[in-house]
């Protein structure tokens, strides 16, 4: 029975290159929030930037409904970072009878802002796979970002 795996984490902790090594390990499809917003709004998309990612986060789960149904592991790489949008997936899919695992991409905060100014260095240089983090983004994470409770988390990666 093909699943499910919910890539959990801050922005910039590891979770993209943890699910494409996971994507080739299993021969699954990846289905990334950031890979189709920056594929199609760029790095800022303004005042609706959280519809726009509300919207994706819509399709790619109808879309990995039809993936799974094809018989293919499915991987979400959304960061699930709230508790309620962690419990809505696994409803989402409990629902479905589709296996779901959340996997957990934990770093130490120095780790963390290393990278952080790595990314940055990174995308000022011209790399535009991934979001410039500005002191307004990272705020954003830090305020909304609630870490999974150990009962959560399926496979905790350090």
């Amino acid at each position: 029975m093909p699943k499910v795996i919910l890539i959990c984490g801050k922005i910039c902790v590891g979770k993209s290159t943890y699910a494409e090594k996971l994507r080739t390990e299993n021969k699954a499809v990846l289905l990334s929030v950031d890979e189709i917003m920056l594929a199609v709004f760029g790095q800022y998309a303004g005042e609706k930037h959280d519809e726009y990612v509300r919207n994706v986060q819509r399709y790619i789960f109808d879309k990995s409904l039809e993936i799974i149904g094809a018989g293919v592991d499915v991987i979400l790489d959304c960061g699930f970072w709230t508790r309620a949008h962690r419990d809505y997936s696994k409803e989402f899919y409990g629902q479905q009878g589709i296996p779901c695992e959340l996997h957990l991409i934990d770093i130490d905060d120095e780790e963390w802002r290393r990278r952080i100014e790595k990314r940055n260095k990174a995308i000022s240089a011209g790399d535009k796979n991934a979001y410039f983090i500005d002191e307004n983004l990272l705020k954003k994470v830090e305020g909304g970002y609630e870490p999974p409770d150990p009962d959560e988390v399926d496979i905790w990666v350090k």
